[in-house]
């Protein structure tokens, strides 16, 4: 039962990073709506010592005020993707402590889903990502932005997948033992 208790410890230092990235990802999303706000509406309430939230990402990006606008909007896409993302993995790291073990039927559906979501979500965020970005880009005059690499989540999300098959699996032997001691008394 050693390796019990490590793959618990595990479960909850992910459960405790899906909460910080979920907290981080609304920030995060916050902070880009307020920046396109800030930058639409032109206000000069976002000052720190004279310098603008769009003179600091002008000077330091090198970027124009519409590449801005598309850099804001996919920090947006990618956030929010992030949001729901964290929050499913928190459900199901939460579960799985309650549960005790990872080798439940409902455990491995969840896990599932989790790699499911993962795939769908990190596809989805890419799309409409791509899909700002070429309409900033069209209807601006600069060339289109470089989107982010996002593979490795896919990656992530496939081997979700598998683990989940290889947990159900986990469940049934650990269901056809108890039945097996069953019979047996």
């Amino acid at each position: 039962m050693k390796s019990l208790k490590a793959i618990q410890t595990v479960y909850k230092v992910a459960k405790v990073f899906s909460n910080i990235i979920f907290i981080c990802s609304i920030v995060g999303f916050c902070l880009c709506t307020v920046g396109i706000l800030s930058m639409a509406f032109d206000i000069e309430s976002f000052k720190l010592g004279g310098v603008t939230f769009e003179s600091i990402l002008q000077d330091k990006a090198d970027l124009s005020e519409d590449a801005l606008y598309a850099v804001a909007a996919q920090g947006m896409i990618y956030c929010a993707g992030a949001v729901v993302l964290a929050k499913f993995s928190e459900v199901y790291f939460r579960h799985e402590i309650d549960a005790g073990t990872p080798f439940t039927l409902n455990g491995a559906k969840e896990l599932m889903r989790l790699g499911i979501i993962s795939v769908c979500i990190t596809i989805g965020t890419e799309i409409i990502s791509s899909i700002v970005n070429s309409v900033f880009a069209k209807s601006a005059d600069y060339a289109e932005l470089t989107d982010i690499d996002t593979t490795s989540s896919v990656t992530i999300g496939i081997a979700l997948i598998f683990i989940s098959i290889l947990c159900r699996y986990g469940a049934e032997l650990a269901e056809n033992n108890a039945k097996t001691e069953r019979i047996e008394e």
